[in-house]
């Protein structure tokens, strides 16, 4: 994934996306209000996330990085968490701290993940582009054994197959 410059439709749906989001939380904190006690505290931490999670959705979207698509699932796993957290003001005693330990390792657990899908991404993404190199690189030795316009037109036909532009910087190291 990369950044590209957005669209005036993708900035359009974006922030459509953040004002739905908005008016959810609004109208879901309003049915929140006749609600008392740790009931309400439940209540509105499911209205914030829900709100954190339509949001973080649609910048992730809008965005469409790998960093923002991980930040999305990190700033949904806290909104999770905070969710959580007030489930077990609920509780009392050995219970309450079973809960809060129990909330606590399902936040990690989501953190973790999100980090290590990132970096799972980022080696194959990695890993795609050293067997790119690779692969042009034979393609470019083929082309040694030829000479003139069939030696260029060689490493023309190489440089177009693996993806690099005929007139950019030095490819690779060793090589033209």
């Amino acid at each position: 994934m990369s950044a590209r410059a957005a669209s005036p439709e993708a900035k359009a749906m974006y922030d459509n996306a953040k004002a739905a989001a908005a008016t959810a939380y609004k109208a879901a904190r309003e049915r929140c209000d006749v609600i008392t006690g740790n009931p309400k505290d439940v209540c509105i931490a499911e209205a914030k996330a829900a709100r954190v999670r339509a949001e973080a959705d649609a910048a992730a979207r809008y965005r469409n990085t790998l960093r923002a698509y991980t930040q999305a699932r990190i700033d949904i796993a806290k909104a999770d968490y905070a969710v959580d957290r007030a489930r077990c003001d609920a509780l009392t005693g050995n219970d309450k701290d079973v809960c809060v330990e129990r909330a606590k390792a399902t936040r990690t657990a989501a953190l973790a993940d999100a980090k290590a899908d990132r970096k799972v991404i980022e080696a194959r993404s990695d890993a795609r582009e050293d067997k790119r190199i690779a692969e042009y690189k034979v393609a470019a030795e083929k082309c040694d054994a030829l000479a003139g316009t069939a030696k260029d037109q060689c490493v023309a036909a190489a440089k177009s197959q693996f993806g690099y532009e005929a007139a950019g910087p030095k490819l690779v190291p060793g090589h033209f």
